[in-house]
């Protein structure tokens, strides 16, 4: 196999998600590329090593652009705050490295373009880290929707609910608690939980033509980690927005961190005049399906167990009926990463794809300041 050398920057709850996937995915797929766990970059030296060791890094660096410019590195994961995602992966891909960067892609639409133009005129390989896509269940939605078995679709709903920020006393910024400083994460809700339901979307239904939304924030004033001052809240708690579809569907889309009961409930359902599906992340293995076609006796919502080895990435993995989880969406990530590799056709979604995500969000939250539709 042919070694890729992987460079990561960042150590949080991410970093741990890709490592696990690069090491994973040569143990369950047969694959050209073996990832080298080569070196991890953060700030602090200490937890730099710390990361290092229990994941099995093979050494530390505590300046990302040292990381970059070493000669043993193929390819740059960017794991940190969204803040740094353009900085570190322009220059990755003008370094020659292919760049792999958590979503959101970017602050804002004119930074992710900027993103997109190095990535290309360096011609490095590129993906962002929206995982969703790489559920089998959701995956199968996907497969059946592009065999037309829903027929003309009507209606997308999604909804991503949290509930880690009704206490008032939780800070914002600082490692720990960055989603909550825009200067950090460009937005709150919209870039953190509605940007994976609107990759997945576009996706499975296709491209968004305009949006109507209305945000909130129900915090006004957090303390700052860093500097124990009490400092106004610019992100968005609460996010709701409709909209159109390029195929004539209707969207409906919510998120918010004040749902009192739940911890990350990610829904999806569409509705078409043949068929409609749902599926849930608390129940992730299962597609929901509706066929109108059945027999009126027997016609109603069947639960499709995605674990035989002829659904999408299950044949990889264990006998049916015993179901995986969430950390092997980014194992299949990097495996379809891997690929990718192997046979010239870009890995998706990459920088240009996320970009698309990036305006439907830039969108949404000009429209919701502005009290108006906003077209893409």
């Amino acid at each position: 196999m042919k070694p890729l050398n992987i460079g990561m920057i960042g150590y949080g709850f991410m970093g741990r998600t890709h490592s696990n996937g690069y090491r994973q995915a040569n143990r369950f797929f047969d694959l050209e590329y073996q990832p080298v766990l080569k070196a991890v970059c953060a700030r602090n030296e200490e937890k730099a090593k710390a990361f290092a060791d229990q994941q099995g890094y093979e050494s530390i660096e505590t300046d990302w652009r040292k990381l970059i410019a070493r000669d043993d590195i193929d390819a740059i994961d960017v794991c940190t705050p969204n803040n740094l995602h353009k900085e570190i992966s322009i220059a990755a891909a003008e370094a020659g490295k292919m760049v792999l960067c958590e979503k959101p892609l970017a602050m804002n639409v004119a930074e992710g373009e900027e993103m997109c133009e190095a990535v290309e005129k360096a011609g490095v390989a590129n993906m962002v880290w929206y995982n969703y896509r790489r559920v089998p269940a959701v995956t199968l939605a996907k497969q059946l929707i592009d065999e037309g078995r829903l027929g003309q679709v009507f209606h997308y709903r999604a909804n991503f609910l949290q509930d880690w920020t009704i206490n008032a006393d939780v800070p914002q910024g600082g490692a720990a608690t960055w989603r909550l400083d825009a200067e950090a994460a460009g937005s709150g809700v919209t870039g953190d939980l509605l940007a994976h339901c609107i990759d997945t979307a576009l996706w499975l239904n296709g491209g968004i033509k305009d949006v109507s939304a209305m945000t909130e924030t129900f915090v006004k004033e957090r303390v700052h980690a860093e500097t124990g001052e009490k400092q106004p809240v610019t992100i968005d708690d609460a996010c709701t927005f409709h909209c159109h579809f390029d195929n004539g569907s209707l969207g409906l889309f919510e998120s918010t961190r004040y749902a009192r009961g739940h911890k990350a409930l990610y829904t999806l359902e569409v509705n078409g005049e043949k068929a409609s599906l749902r599926w849930d992340l608390h129940d992730l293995h299962r597609l929901e399906y509706f066929d109108h076609a059945d027999d009126s006796i027997v016609r109603g919502w069947r639960s499709v167990h995605v674990t035989d080895g002829d659904q999408p990435y299950m044949g990889n993995w264990w006998v049916p009926g015993l179901q995986i989880g969430y950390e092997h969406t980014f194992i299949h990530q990097v495996a379809d990463f891997l690929r990718s590799l192997e046979t010239g056709e870009p890995a998706h979604p990459n920088f240009r794809d996320a970009l698309e995500t990036q305006k439907v969000c830039d969108a949404v939250l000009a429209s919701a300041k502005e009290r108006c539709w906003k077209n893409i």
